[in-house]
């Protein structure tokens, strides 16, 4: 795949070993407050490598890393299987691509790398014949105080359907679907404490698990996070697709 552009970005996939270097550096930083060290896992060796950069300098502020599975069968493969009981997944008929360790550096508010990032990810999408986009979408930190207007939010309006329903499996959890029946929910404060990542999720038509498991190892709570692509909107789909080499 060519890289993808805009007037201040471009994405590329990664394939040097200093690529991944690169990448695990940066997620160091975003998930671990580490301003040196990398952040590896078994994953890595599968996964195709996304690495988002700024045109004039070459400074590495996003990246993402996608593994593609042939068939629903194959979901015990996957990083997120480690935290959901995923079964009812395994009868997904067509391709299926994990995103993770989406991460963007500490330091910058730009909209703008999260437009070239899904942009690059919807062609790897087109390109590969994928059906089902999924993975884990983090809230920093461990205490959902914070949040219970967006997980309300995310209880009324966007859990799994029943036949993709992720199960629990992680010995630590907050069932906000449980926990939240009688929350009044705030609209702009849910919006405003909802991940970037989330949010894009849920204008295609994502939806999440009713619970989220809390990781103390990388300081977050995080949702299992799908979007069949066949039900996202068309002018949704536009969007993606607008940004070009």
């Amino acid at each position: 795949m060519p890289a993808l552009r805009n007037w201040r970005y471009r994405a590329r996939i990664g394939h040097s070993i200093e690529d991944i270097r690169a990448a695990q550096g940066l997620r160091a930083q975003a998930f671990l407050g580490l301003k040196e060290g990398l952040d590896e896992d078994k994953f890595d060796g599968i996964c195709t490598h996304f690495l988002v950069e700024e045109r004039i300098g070459g400074r590495l502020v996003c990246c993402f890393r996608i593994l593609v599975l042939t068939r629903g069968s194959d979901i015990a493969k996957c990083y997120s299987a480690q935290f959901y009981e995923l079964s009812a997944l395994s009868e997904f008929k067509g391709k299926m691509a994990e995103m993770g360790r989406f991460c963007i550096a500490p330091d910058i508010m730009d909209p703008d790398i999260l437009r070239v990032a899904w942009a690059a990810m919807t062609r790897f999408v087109d390109e590969n014949g994928i059906e089902m986009l999924f993975g884990c979408s983090s809230f920093k930190g461990t205490e959902a105080e914070a949040y219970l207007d967006a997980f309300a939010m995310l209880r009324e309006r966007h859990l799994a359907p029943r036949r993709w329903w992720p199960r629990v499996k992680a010995p630590s959890v907050f069932r906000f679907a449980r926990a939240l029946r009688r929350h009044k929910t705030d609209l702009k404060l849910a919006m405003r404490h909802m991940p970037p990542l989330l949010r894009t999720y849920l204008l295609m038509g994502g939806w999440v698990s009713d619970h989220a498991v809390i990781d103390r190892q990388m300081n977050t709570m995080h949702v299992f996070t799908g979007v069949e692509i066949g039900a996202i909107p068309e002018t949704r789909k536009r969007l993606l697709r607008a940004i070009t080499a």
